[in-house]
This record gives structure tokens, C-alpha cells and sequence, in this order.
């Protein structure tokens, strides 16, 4: 089918009363053009019911109206569209009638406006309902926040996005491919048609295959061919070759429908003795979990910001994302696609158990079938997606009932797509249920007999920092686990690396993933990676920071400032390796070593304003350390330098003198000195060869601006604003109060990563957080966009893109 996008002269307003007697457009309505986020409009405030499971935002009801005029002839053919997401609860009305819905925030579905028609305007209207519903644990965002299509075609058509595209075998010889396509005739009379099919690779064709067929009146018929490809560049995370498959359908000589997908050739295999094997090659998976939201600008979805998302993901050493915990955008798998990144996509956070008042669990038993299937539908010819997730930390996954659903989801996904494997994220505390009072029993026992405690432990959260490998090891999680896992191809531990190698005794042939781990563990988790075979990789929570779950990474000194107490104005997550504008954290660098991609040291310089303290953190967090020597009031005062390193022992020198050697225990070194301005520098030794030096140095006397063109796509470009002094070192304990004007485009966000901010991302005001801030700019119809920044304190800068 023709396909289009359709974002333009979309009309927007909110919802204020669900019933309307009149089926108008109020005055206030204005023109939006999509994706469209509704809630990042809204300022965030310490009042809103989410708290801070969405960053202290609410959602609401909102409705969407585009007119479509036709003419007699343009009536008779087919009409569909296509929404790859909308939060929450879509309805889809055309001329008033309800000709569509979806439950589910992220499912890419497809509504049939055909019957529903007119000759000359057409209304269609979108209404969303997601106000006064505390339905997320993360920052949803609000209505059509993902692209639309407008799918049209004759009345003999190839369904939408039923063409796919299977390697049934592949080397770098040849490969064979399964090509199935779904034609359907809903002429009033039946005929004798042709499928041809070619596969191209930059535009050349490599294999073509035609099928003629006959199709009665009203039929839907799906046709296979198989097609042989020689010497195929197969697809993978170093060569990520895509191909597209060109398929035309004809009466005789006239073209009746045409249809473009594009795909990958590679193979999968999957067993405890190799672990995941793609093209015959064991990889292991250098994961990171991320949410859907795209930073600053919430959850609108552009190509653009998933291609840098994924690149800078990708150049800090990861391989890999699991979609948490929900199906991934298009947008996202077509970037993973493209650069190179596996994917573990996931189906639910919830399945019959709810975790919010009014969540996806509410419409489970009549949705999952229809969500699973779109969902598969969707990924199907993604040669990124390697891994299906029937859910994230279901409490009833271990029940004789959840472990039936479990098998239903997997069974449903075998029979759509059988060449992809299946897992879950399992967390054995949860999935413990009605078990724990015995688990706690037994671990006090086992506490008083060592002595560590006198009397019972009656509350897990006492033991949950110090014991989780004993809690998780449990004989009671070990049989819920059995039936968890009983129909799923990869067994998914969160937080469960103390199972790793006696599982791996017990269960031969159970292979394990860490579906979700702690990023400060990342040490020993990979070193069994590595060394067990039938754990085929590391997911860490979280690759990049998201809004919502607000303070679970931010280190605190007393309580609400951060951890599970935070309290407004904190909004961001703040556990992600890189922050929310995409800049590196030094929990990045420190996995990039222990991966084995970085040979260079790193260096992370403790806050000194807190030397001494006690600090609360989540075990999401390592430490409040941040990558500069810049910490003007402490002079001659003490500070704690931290040296990610590989090799045997680091060396610390401030202004060129050695604070002596130090051995790397899991690649960390921890040297104590007293803060000097000047330069700090590591080196790192390996069997006594040094590595090359890395430094931190304190900023000069002056201070300006500087803007850089982070990143320019299609659509968008990025831009950081940094507080530098005169040798562009970035000062970060002089943070400023920005005011931006853009000429040329629209300025869709303007923000930093810091976990509490003040101002919402759509004032066109940001402060710098540690010397950093971030505009993203919407390009308009190839102009050049002009974008000026102003500090309070009078500093400018201006760019041209």
C-alpha cells in the first residue's frame, strides 16, 4: 500500500468534560503537529497524583481532529491508518463513528477508516484518555506521541506490513530467505493475479521470484516464495547489512499495489553449551535498559533522536537495549537496525496483577492476544530484535495461573514468529509472593547462628542491601523459578547474578540472561558472563536516564533529596550510565573498562563539600562522584579521587606528584588526598607497563559560552550549550540561568540532566546542570535555523545550522 505520513494540521485540545452533546472543535483549539506530547507541556508540581512514578506529571484527556477530502474516484479505494503509538486508552472516530481503538500506550496498531467515508470532508478525530489515572511507574507522556500514516491502496492490495522476510539459512556463500505476503481482494469479483518480488541491496537486485495466483471475491490468501541470495552480507552488530524487499502486485500488465520492506539476513541459534549465536558467532550481550521518553522533549518519538540515542549508546561500549517494559517504538528498531544494536523487545510491566491503580492490568485478558500479535507484526523483519520479553517482574509468573499465561504469551509468539527467542525479566523477590515470611524466617535463623543479629529479621528492606544474593538464592525462588521458566527460552534474572553459576550446576541446560541488573556490579556480573557459557549477557539499569521513578539514582545526605524518599522538585531517575541529554556519566567509562573497550583510565572526583558523610544511595547508585577537579572553597581540604582503570594497579598524581600506586580490585581504585587546583592524573599498569595518562584540569579565571551542533538529522538538530573558561574546559560549579531565541525553526526542548530542575523543558529558559544544557531545535522547510543563548550574567553566544 501507499504509505504517508500524516503529522500535519492536526488540531489539539484537552478534554475537560467526556461527554459533549455537540461534535465540534472548540475555540481553543490549536494546530499541533505530531508527534505530539501533551504531558511535557504541563510544568511538573509537588501535587500531582503520579508523584514521582511519572516526574510529578499528570496526564489527561485530549482529542486529535485532521480532515481528509475525497473525490467520487478516490472513494472506492482502500483507506487505512496506521498509529504506532498512543498514550493511552485511543479512540479513532471517522464522520462520528467509532471505527477503531487500542488499549495499550505502545502498541503500533491499524484502523480500517474505509467504510466510514464520504465523498468530499472527512473528519477524523483521535480522543485520549488518560487523565486522574495512575497507570505508569514511569513517565508515559500523553497522545499521539509517535508518527501516523495514511496507508491507501486499490481494492486488490498487499496487507500493510504482512510481508516478511525469514532466513531459513545463510553463510557467506549464499542464503535462502522465506518471503510470505497477505493479498486480499475485496473487488465483487475474482481474478488471476502476480506477486513479484525482488530483493535489492543498495538498489541492486540480488534475487527475484514471481507467483501467480488466483483470488476469489472477498479472500485473503498469504503466498510463499522462496528466494536464494548468494554471497549475502549478513547482518550483525560490526556489519549491519539491510536489504529491501520490493514487492509489486499486477493484473496482467497493470500494477495493482506495491510494497517496500526493509530487512536483514542473519541467523540466530541459541543453547547452553554456546550461548546466543548470531551467524554462527557467540555473542554476549553488553545490555542496556532504557524507557521509551526522548529527554527533554518527553515522549514525542522523531527518527533522529533514536539514531543518536542508539549511536552514543553504542560508542559507550553497549550492544545491546531492552525495551523497558513495553514494545519499542518503529522508530527505535529502525536506528538498531541501521547502527547495529540488539534488541530484547518486551510485551507488558503487568500482566492479570496490577502495579498501578489503573494500568495496563485492567485490560490484559481482553488486549494481550491483539497486543502480542502487533506487537510481532511489527518487529518481524527488524534483524535487530533477537529476543522477545513476555513481561518485567510479574509477581504471579511463578502461580500455577501465571505460569500458564506465561506459556500462553510464549505459545501465541512461537506461532507468529518462530525464529526469535523468548524470555522474561523475573525478579525472585517478587515472583516469591506468600514465600517470603519463610524466606525471612530462614534467614534470620541463619543471621543469629552467625552471629550477625540477635532476634528475628522481620522486615526485608533491613537485609535487602546486604543479603539480596542470599534472599535470591532461596530455595523457595528456586521453585517458583522452575515454573516461571518452564516455557521460555532464556531464563531473565533481575538482580539475580548470585544464581548465575549454581544454576548453572543445577539446570544444564537452562540458559540465563541478567535481564536487569545493578550498575555498580557490572564488575562481577560480566566476569561471569564471560565465564559462563549459558549466560549469554548483562542488561543495566538503566543505559540512558529517563524522566519518572524520580531519585531512585540520586545520591543523597538526608532524607527526600534522593533514593525512594525523593521529594519534589526531584523528576529524573538519575541511574542511567548516560544522563538525560545523552552525556556520559563516570559509571559509563568504568563499564566501558570492565567490557574491555577502554584501555585508557578514567577519573571521578568524589563531591568534597560531603567528604565524610554517610551517603544514602540506592543500590542503583556507586557513588556522587563526577569527572572534574573543579571545586573552588576547598582548597587544602580532603577529597576522595576515584580511578577506573584496567591492569593490575593505578597511579594518582595531583599537580605532577605520585600519591603513590594502588591495586585495581574489579578495575576501582579509591585514593584520598586534599584538593589543590591544578591537574589531577591516573595511569594505569598491566604487568607493569603503563597505559596512556588521562587528567582532569581546573577551569581558568574567565567564563563564556559556547554552543556546539551536537547532532544534525533530517528533522532535528541537537545542541549543547557549555560554561567554559578561556582553554574550553567546561567549569561546572558555576552554573548559569539561560534564555534561548531560536529564528528558523522551533525549539522543541531546552534542558540539562539535572534530576531536579526548576524550570519545565518548553519555557525557552534552562540552567546549566555541572556546566551543561541541551536545545533541541525542529528544522523548518531547510531554512537555517539561528539560535542565540544569554546568561544572567550577560555572556551570549550565537550559532547558525
Amino acid at each position: 500500500m501507499k504509505q504517508i505520513k500524516w503529522n500535519d494540521n492536526w488540531k489539539f485540545w484537552a478534554d475537560k468534560d467526556a461527554f459533549a452533546l455537540v461534535w465540534n472543535i472548540p475555540e481553543n483549539a490549536r494546530d499541533v503537529t505530531l508527534p505530539h506530547d501533551a504531558m511535557i507541556e504541563q510544568a511538573a508540581y509537588a501535587g500531582s497524583p503520579n508523584q514521582g512514578n511519572t516526574g510529578f506529571r499528570d496526564g489527561g484527556n485530549y482529542t486529535y481532529v485532521k480532515h481528509l477530502d475525497l473525490s467520487q474516484a478516490e472513494l472506492g479505494e482502500k483507506y487505512i491508518l496506521k498509529f504506532e503509538g498512543v498514550y493511552c486508552h485511543a479512540l479513532v472516530y471517522v464522520n462520528e463513528q467509532l471505527a477503531g481503538s487500542e488499549a495499550n500506550g505502545y502498541t503500533t496498531f491499524y484502523v480500517d477508516v474505509t467504510p466510514y467515508l464520504r465523498v468530499g470532508d472527512n473528519e477524523i478525530r483521535v480522543q485520549v484518555k488518560n487523565a486522574g489515572m495512575t497507570n505508569s511507574r514511569w513517565y508515559s507522556g500523553s497522545g499521539i506521541y509517535r508518527d501516523v500514516y495514511l496507508l491507501t491502496a486499490g481494492t486488490v492490495y498487499v496487507e500493510p506490513d504482512s510481508v516478511q522476510v525469514t532466513t531459513e539459512k545463510a553463510d557467506e556463500n549464499y542464503a535462502v530467505l522465506t518471503v510470505k505476503s497477505t493479498v486480499v481482494n475485496e473487488t465483487p469479483k475474482a481474478g488471476n493475479f502476480a506477486l513479484y518480488t525482488d530483493i535489492k541491496r543498495d538498489g541492486k537486485s540480488e534475487g527475484t521470484e514471481k507467483t501467480a495466483f488466483f483470488l476469489r471475491s472477498g479472500q485473503r490468501k498469504t503466498l510463499t516464495q522462496r528466494i536464494v541470495v548468494k554471497k549475502p552480507a549478513l547482518w550483525s552488530e560490526d556489519t549491519p547489512a539491510l536489504y529491501t524487499c520490493e514487492s509489486c502486485l499486477r493484473e496482467g500488465e497493470t500494477v495493482l499495489d506495491a510494497a517496500c520492506d526493509t530487512f536483514g539476513i542473519r541467523t540466530l541459534t541459541l543453547d547452553a553449551v554456546h550461548g546466543l549465536q548470531v551467524n554462527g558467532k557467540t555473542v554476549k550481550l553488553r545490555g542496556a535498559c532504557i524507557h521509551h521518553d526522548s529527554g527533554i522533549i518527553g515522549a514525542a518519538t522523531y527518527e533522529d533522536t533514536h539514531l543518536r540515542q542508539v549511536r552514543l549508546l553504542k560508542d559507550a561500549g553497549f550492544n545491546a537495549i531492552r525495551m523497558s517494559h513495553h514494545p519499542a517504538a518503529p522508530a527505535l528498531l529502525r536506528a538498531c537496525d541501521k547502527l547495529g544494536m540488539y534488541v530484547m523487545d518486551e510485551f507488558s510491566d503487568m500482566w492479570s496483577r496490577s502495579k498501578n491503580d489503573l494500568d495496563y492490568a485492567m485490560d490484559f485478558e481482553k488486549w494481550w492476544e491483539t497486543d502480542v500479535a502487533l506487537m510481532v507484526k511489527k518487529d518481524y523483519n527488524h534483524p535487530s530484535v533477537v529476543l522477545y520479553s513476555v513481561g518485567n517482574e510479574i509477581p504471579e509468573i511463578g502461580t500455577d495461573a501465571g505460569s500458564e499465561i506465561c506459556a500462553n504469551i510464549n505459545n501465541l509468539i512461537k506461532k507468529l514468529d518462530s525464529t526469535r527467542y523468548t524470555t522474561a525479566g523475573i525478579n525472585g523477590v517478587f515472583a516469591a509472593g506468600d514465600q517470603m515470611d519463610r524466606i525471612l524466617a530462614d534467614l534470620s535463623r541463619d543471621m543469629q547462628a552467625s552471629g550477625e543479629i540477635e532476634g528475628n529479621v522481620n522486615d526485608f528492606m533491613t537485609v535487602m542491601d546486604t543479603k539480596m544474593d542470599q534472599i535470591v538464592v532461596h530455595e523457595a525462588i528456586s521453585e517458583r523459578l522452575e515454573k516461571a521458566c518452564a516455557a521460555l527460552d532464556v531464563a531473565g534474572y533481575n538482580y539475580m547474578a548470585a544464581r548465575y553459576e549454581p544454576d548453572t550446576e543445577r539446570y544444564p541446560n537452562r540458559v540465563m540472561v541478567g535481564s536487569e541488573t545493578y550498575p555498580p556490579d557490572i564488575a562481577r556480573n560480566w566476569a561471569l558472563v564471560e565465564k559462563l557459557p549459558s549466560v549469554i549477557g548483562d542488561f543495566t539499569w538503566t543505559g540512558w536516564d529517563y524522566i519518572g521513578e524520580a531519585g531512585v539514582g540520586v545520591p543523597a545526605y538526608a532524607f527526600g533529596e534522593g533514593g525512594f524518599g525523593a521529594q519534589f522538585p526531584c523528576q529524573l531517575a538519575y541511574c542511567g550510565d548516560l544522563d538525560l541529554t545523552g552525556f556520559r556519566r563516570p559509571l559509563s567509562y568504568y563499564r566501558e573498562i570492565v567490557f574491555g573497550l577502554r584501555k585508557t583510565p578514567y577519573i571521578a572526583v568524589q563531591d568534597p563539600a560531603h567528604y565524610g558523610q554517610a551517603l544514602i544511595k540506592t543500590p542503583w547508585v556507586m557513588s556522587d562522584a563526577k569527572a572534574a577537579w573543579d571545586c573552588a572553597g576547598f582548597e587544602g581540604k580532603p577529597i576522595v579521587v576515584e580511578v577506573y582503570a584496567p591492569g593490575d594497579e593505578a597511579e594518582l598524581f595531583v599537580n605532577g606528584t605520585s600519591l603513590g600506586r594502588k591495586p585495581l580490585e574489579r578495575c576501582k581504585a579509591v585514593f584520598e588526598t586534599v584538593y589543590q587546583p591544578g591537574t589531577v592524573q591516573a595511569i594505569a599498569y598491566q604487568d607493569g607497563k603503563a597505559s596512556k595518562p588521562f587528567a582532569l584540569c581546573t577551569p581558568g579565571t574567565e567564563r563564556k559560552l559556547d554552543i556546539k551542533t551536537d547532532y544534525k538529522g533530517e528533522e532535528l538538530v541537537y545542541l549543547s550549550v557549555d560554561v567554559e573558561d578561556e582553554n574550553g574546559v567546561i567549569v561546572t560549579n558555576c552554573d548559569q540561568l539561560l534564555t534561548a531565541q531560536v529564528k528558523g525553526g522551533t525549539l522543541l526542548g531546552f534542558g540539562s540532566g539535572d534530576p531536579k530542575p526548576l524550570l519545565n523543558y518548553n519555557e525557552g529558559k534552562s540552567r546549566t546542570w555541572n556546566g551543561r544544557a541541551q536545545l533541541i531545535v525542529k528544522k523548518t522547510d531547510n531554512q537555517p535555523v539561528e539560535i542565540a543563548i544569554r546568561s544572567e550574567s550577560g555572556k551570549s553566544a550565537q550559532i547558525s545550522v
